[in-house]
Order: structure tokens, then sequence, then C-alpha cells
């Protein structure tokens, strides 16, 4: 019976400092899969992860491991549910994290990346602002060390039976 041809793996990582998921690239890390390095044969793959240990000993990530992926035309894709949620990142607020921003995340489609990039004219990239960390619907909460007056709306309050 042949031998099955070993999946493509790549190896991932949280940093400590912020809790970002990271992807190994060369002996150092980068935070968007798409930049990510891509192992088609299992031996580099544990020699990676290997190198990986010495950041978890520096204090710079914790957990690195191996996880299988699927590569394409259209860039690489992670095999396991849980590492597209992680490549997309938290999944609490789409307004937030790597999902927000259409040049990182993984859901954003290359034509969308290509398209922003493109309005920028002369093939020079603009900065793109991150959306603003405070939900506009909660814009009357205060911001850190800001002070609000506590007002009661109890004074006004009519019950009827």
């Amino acid at each position: 019976m042949p031998m099955a041809a070993p999946v493509p793996q790549m190896l991932t990582a949280n940093r400590l400092k912020d809790g970002d998921v990271l992807y190994w690239k060369a002996g150092g890390w980068v935070e968007a899969l798409r930049d990510g390095e891509v192992f088609a044969e299992s031996a580099p793959a544990d020699v990676a992860l290997a190198e990986a240990q010495s950041f978890v000993t520096g204090n710079v990530v914790v957990n690195p491991y191996l996880f299988d992926v699927r590569v394409d035309a259209n860039g690489i894709h992670p095999v396991k549910e849980r590492e597209i949620i992680r490549a997309a990142g938290p999944s609490v607020r789409n307004d937030l994290g790597k999902q927000a921003d259409p040049f990182t995340s993984p859901s954003v489609g290359r034509s969308t990346r290509a398209a922003l990039a493109s309005t920028s004219g002369g093939g020079q990239s603009v900065p793109m602002q991150r959306p603003p960390t405070r939900n506009a619907a909660h814009s009357d909460l205060p911001t850190k060390g800001e002070v609000k007056e506590e007002t009661s709306s109890m004074d006004s309050f009519d019950v009827s039976i």
C-alpha cells in the first residue's frame, strides 16, 4: 500500500504580551496567516517547532504547535475549525482585532484587499484607520480616567397599575 503524501503544516503560537496569534516564518513570528511559512514535509516542521521553544523560554510566545493546512490558488487555509477561528481573530466583536482589518483578515477576500489597496492611487499603500474601540451606541460611557456625574432616572419614574 502506497504511503500518503504528507499534509502541509504551519507553526503557530500566542504572543505572551497580548495574546495575539502568531505564525512562524524563517526563524521568527508574523501576525498574518498568509505571511506564515508552510511546511510541506514533517522534518522541517519539527525543526521549526524545536526552534520555537527558545521563544517560549524567552517569554515571547506560549504554546507553539503545528497544525494542518490546505494550500491552493487562493492562499493558505487551515483545515480545522479551531485554526480558522484563531486566524480570523477574536470572535466576540467583528469590529476589533484581525477580522476588522481588511489587510489581515482571512475573512475578507483577495479582491477586496486589492480594491482597497488600489484606491490609494499610484500603487502606494495608504494606512487604513482602525475602527474606534468604543462603540457609538456606548458613547455616553466614560473613558479611562474620566468621571461622569451620577444621575438617577428614578426621580421621574412612574408606575401605572
